[in-house]
Formats: structure tokens, C-alpha cells, sequence
């Protein structure tokens, strides 16, 4: 997830498949975003794109378009690559890794820029409960929901974020007055969750604990999105200071927790090992900072509609490459809950 301050409020993106809460009523929809688990930390203002990043004409080197494309295949595959992993590996052991590579290309990144690390305890103190509740804790509850549930249902439930952030923002953000139309995407985005579940069959086939798993992995992002906006904002370092700082925390965690729960592996499969790779520095490290880049150029509003193609993605790759079965409902249920996650974020033109 990523940080972006504008106006003395703070707004958080997510690097995993997430998506926003929502923000306040007051503050016009072109500053305001939305996914990522997957999935899945407050910046000032975007940055504008590096001059080095541009053609002489001035234009990015590569169309937003296309940076936009494959950020959403990045983080649809990224359910596959977490299924792919746990088959050799334990569901901790998986989430370490990924949040081990990831936070080595944002340290990368941070060199080249010459960014340095916030200051201050509180700062490093906030930042520690929010790699738990952005990080350590919904990336292992992905891990552990797909030892028992499909890749494609796991995809799925990483899109009712936006959901929970709207039912989560009626509490916990007074100032964010709800609408009809968003009541009406609360409604929608959860009757599509019962139609991928199978509501009408009694849930028959239906893994409860995996599917559980995976919808609080989904709660989990707006409950430390709505922490980050309370305790981050006005700290006066760099989105990707924090976003790396929040990574490494979050990999310091798993490193205490990894060893109390798992045993060392006996043998490194190569291709487990490689989508665990793939997982951290693609999944997590690369797609934060294109997510950057998509942020300060066409801006938050357009940059989270990424969202909204992860669970179809996620649904394609599990069933064409992994094999999975496919019921009709899951399709259906997926577009329903994608139409009432984006109502959710939607607001009444003035």
C-alpha cells in the first residue's frame, strides 16, 4: 500500500489488490481513490513522474495504458503465485518471503532516489501497527485461506475490501456521509459474496475456515487504512520513505513470528521458490511503484480502478493455468461484487 497526503488529510492505497476508503465528503472526487490483496502507507502529494522516466517529448516511456494493464495482471496472478507457493512451503513461511523481495526492491528504489527512513519513535510506532494490519497479517491469512480454498475464490474476496470499508467508514469516519447509491453498493457488493459462495446450496462444498480467512485478510486492509488516515498524516516523509519503511517492519514481524510456527523446508522446490520471487518483488515490490507512477500521472480516481479487473484476473488464471473448477456462480457472483464495490466508492456528480 502506498501513502498520499493532499489538503492535511491522508488517503492510502493498497498494494495488494486493495482498494480506498472512502473519503470525505468534502473533498472532491478527482483527489480521492479507492484496491490490493491482495492486496496491499500516507504519502505527501504524488510526486510527478521522474524526468528520466520520460521520452523528450515529455511523455512517460511506456503509456499509462499499459502500466495500468500490467499492474492489474500483476496483482490478479498474485493468487496464483501465493497457491503455487504454499505447496511447498508454509503459509508463514510464503508471506515472509514475499514481504522479504518486496521490501528489497522499495530499499532499491529508495537508494537510486536517495530517500532516507522516517524519523521519530511514534512515526515507527504507528508504522509497526499498520505493517500488521496492512501487511503481516492479511498477506499470512491469504497464504493459509488457499491451503483449503481456490486461488479464484481467494481473488474474489480480496475485492469485498471496498465493501468493508464503506460498512467500516459509517462508524469510524463520521465525516464521510454515505449515499443511497452507496447503501446501494453495500447491498449489491454482498449479494454477490452469497452468490459466490453458493448461499442458496446451504454453502455445500464450501471450506469455512479457508473462506473465512480470506474475507477478514480482506477486512483487515480498511481497518489499517482507517489507522493510517488517524495517526500518519503531517509527518512530513516521503510515500515511498514510509510505504518502505511499513515493508521492513512488516518483514521483521513475519521473521519473529516464521520460526515459532514452522519448521526450516527441507528442500526448495524451484518453482514454489520462484512464485514466492515473483510474489515479493513483482507483486508487492514492483507494483507499488507503478502504482506511483499511475497516482501522479492520471491520478488516484482512475489509478484505483485497477481493482476492479483483479478478481477477474485472479478468476482466469486459477481456472486456466491451476485447474480449478469454475461454477457459474463464481463469474457472476465476481462481476456483482466488483459493480457493488465500485458503487461503493462512487459519488453523485455536483
Amino acid at each position: 500500500m502506498c501513502y498520499e497526503v493532499g489538503r492535511g488529510r491522508l488517503a492510502v492505497m493498497s498494494t495488494t489488490a486493495s482498494s480506498r476508503i472512502p473519503a470525505s465528503s468534502r473533498t472532491p472526487a478527482s483527489e480521492t481513490a479507492a484496491p490490493t490483496p491482495a492486496g496491499p502507507a500516507p504519502t505527501l502529494a504524488p510526486a510527478p513522474v521522474p524526468a528520466s522516466a520520460r521520452t523528450p517529448a515529455g511523455r512517460p516511456a511506456l503509456d499509462w495504458r499499459l502500466r495500468f494493464g500490467l499492474l492489474s495482471l500483476i496483482w490478479g496472478f498474485s493468487f496464483l503465485l501465493i497457491k503455487v507457493g504454499t505447496h511447498a512451503y508454509a503459509p508463514f513461511q510464503v508471506t515472509f518471503g514475499r514481504l522479504l523481495f518486496g521490501t528489497a526492491v522499495l530499499v532499491a528504489a529508495m537508494a537510486v532516489k536517495r530517500e532516507r527512513l522516517p524519523r521519530g519513535a511514534r512515526t515507527w510506532g504507528h508504522l509497526a501497527v499498520a505493517a500488521l494490519l496492512l501487511n503481516a497479517l492479511p498477506f499470512s491469512l491469504f497464504a493459509y485461506a488457499e491451503l483449503t480454498v481456490p486461488s479464484t475464490l481467494a481473488g474474489i474476496c480480496n475485492a469485498t475490501s471496498p465493501l468493508w470499508g464503506m460498512a467500516l467508514s459509517l462508524v469510524a469516519l463520521s465525516e464521510d456521509r454515505p449515499t443511497r447509491r452507496r447503501f446501494a453498493g453495500l447491498g449489491l457488493g454482498f449479494l454477490g459474496v452469497l452468490t459466490v459462495l453458493g448461499a442458496w446450496q446451504g454453502f455445500h462444498g464450501l471450506d469455512a475456515t479457508g473462506t473465512a480467512m480470506a474475507l477478514l485478510a480482506s477486512l483487515s486492509y480498511p481497518v489499517g487504512w482507517i489507522y493510517v488516515r488517524r495517526t500518519l498524516a503531517g509527518t512530513g516523509a516521503s510515500h515511498l520513505s514510509l510505504t518502505g519503511a511499513q515493508l521492513l517492519l512488516a518483514t521483521v514481524q513475519l521473521a519473529v513470528v516464521t520460526p515459532l510456527f514452522t519448521e526450516l523446508p527441507h528442500a526448495f522446490p524451484v518453482l514454489p521458490l520462484l512464485a514466492v520471487l515473483a510474489l515479493g518483488a513483482l507483486g508487492t515490490g514492483l507494483a507499488v511503484l507503478l502504482q506511483y507512477g499511475l497516482v501522479a500521472e492520471v491520478g488516484p480516481t482512475t489509478a484505483q480502478m485497477v481493482t476492479y479487473f483483479i478478481p477477474m484476473i485472479a478468476t482466469a488464471a486459477g481456472v486456466a493455468i491451476l485447474h480449478e473448477p469454475l461454477a457459474w456462480s463464481t463469474p457472476v457472483g465476481a462481476v456483482i461484487v466488483v459493480a457493488g464495490a465500485a458503487l461503493t466508492q462512487s459519488r453523485a456528480r455536483s
